[in-house]
């Protein structure tokens, strides 16, 4: 048995770029920053360092991502972890790992952003209440919807 599952909860760094392939399907892909946070058991100094993910969603989550997330929105996002390779026009092999999205789900608070009023459509379609955190607020297990 094999398993590729990724989970991260984060802010968008930049805003959502959307295409549409030949065949006519969306594609949106966005970076998404997580933070992590200790203390140093050294000094007991209190230390943070973030990751950047990418992200690629297709079809209708593309269109839903490109539609109410924006910089700095919070988010959720499930799916797998997909490495691409590509020769750039100097001959040499370049490799991007990337999350292809599954599952989002829109964490910001209304008012958080300027679209916030729409955010809360998506979460009453699918009958489900997103966790509500705060840029500052750290998030706990149990806010996490799964």
């Amino acid at each position: 048995m094999n398993l590729n599952k990724a989970m991260i909860l984060g802010n968008l760094t930049r805003e959502p770029e959307t295409r549409t392939t030949p065949k006519g399907q969306a594609v949106s892909n966005f970076g998404v920053a997580t933070n992590r946070v200790w203390r140093d058991q050294q000094s007991g100094e209190k230390k943070q360092s973030a990751e950047y993910h990418n992200v690629v969603a297709w079809g209708k989550l593309a269109d839903i991502c490109t539609q109410y997330l924006h910089k700095g929105s919070k988010v959720y996002i499930e799916g797998r972890l997909q490495t691409r390779s590509w020769d750039d026009p100097s001959g040499q092999k370049k490799y991007r790992t990337e999350i292809i999205a599954e599952n989002m789900i829109m964490l910001d608070r209304k008012g958080d952003t300027p679209d916030a009023g729409t955010q809360a459509t998506q979460a009453d379609a699918n009958e489900n209440k997103p966790p509500v955190a705060t840029p500052d607020e750290e998030i706990s297990v149990e806010d996490i919807p799964f």
